[in-house]
């Protein structure tokens, strides 16, 4: 809302993707006047129980790389948050630990993404990434689980696309589908491919 502010926009299209979508939804909940539209794709919300399967549940579609993430934290923490272990070591003091917590962060990443993301290839990017995404996930946005799923009536007067492959394992199809059944004046696509 600074930044709208800052640059003196009245109102403006809000565009989100993957934990982007919970960042935009959370924004346009919170100021609806100043939002024209929102596109959404690969939809979350960033629950918990969200948080919980793309660290754990969609390890049983990828388990050899999910079995490579989870040996990535110390073995005491492997039955606990993955996501609170990450972050810890990727703020570890020895940057040895760091590089390796990013490397494994963003090798989980593209396994169950299932796509090939270059900038992964630079050390101070993955580790920025990584600890980006931890932060968010570790606090559930710092939103009331469900809260944007319940808070879907402020979108009301809000036209939104939601876009969501329906083979996409990272987020599956459930929370957008809900999240278009409570929005009224969204449109859910669903891509097949």
């Amino acid at each position: 809302e600074r930044l709208r502010r800052h640059l003196a926009i009245e109102r403006w299209l809000v565009l989100g993707g993957s934990w982007g979508s919970t960042l935009a939804l959370a924004y346009a909940q919170a100021h609806p006047r100043r939002v024209t539209e929102l596109v959404l794709f690969a939809v979350t919300t960033t629950t918990r129980r969200e948080v919980e399967w793309i660290t754990r549940g969609v390890g049983g579609l990828f388990p050899a790389a999910w079995e490579r993430f989870r040996a990535g934290v110390p073995e005491g923490e492997r039955d606990g948050s993955l996501v609170d272990a990450y972050s810890r070591l990727l703020h570890d003091p020895d940057p040895a630990v760091r590089e390796r917590a990013a490397r494994e962060w963003c090798a989980w990443e593209e396994a169950h993404v299932r796509a090939r993301d270059s900038r992964y290839a630079d050390p101070a990017f993955r580790l920025c990434f990584a600890r980006l995404v931890t932060h968010y996930w570790r606090h559930a946005a710092w939103l009331e689980d469900g809260a944007l799923l319940r808070g879907a009536d402020r979108l009301a007067d809000i036209p939104g696309v939601l876009v969501h492959g329906r083979l996409d394992v990272s987020s599956p199809l459930d929370v957008p589908y809900a999240l278009a059944r409570a929005w009224r004046g969204s449109e859910l696509v669903v891509v097949d491919e």
